[in-house]
């Protein structure tokens, strides 16, 4: 007959080990999606129609 024992301790290594995974994913995908991109984006969008609008009711 096999043995039917389970090892808790591997089931907790286990989950601890993705749990740390999955804290180090969520921090890193975090910082890539920095809104600072298409916040420049706008200023500089909004920048050229005034300078263009400025120029054109000169």
């Amino acid at each position: 007959m096999s043995d039917q024992h389970i090892d808790p301790a591997g089931n907790t290594q286990q989950f601890r080990a993705f749990a740390q995974r999955s804290e180090q994913e969520i921090s890193s995908n975090h910082r890539k999606k920095s809104p600072l991109l298409p916040i420049i984006a706008v200023v500089v969008v909004i920048a050229v129609i005034g300078v263009a609008a400025f120029l054109l009711l000169k």
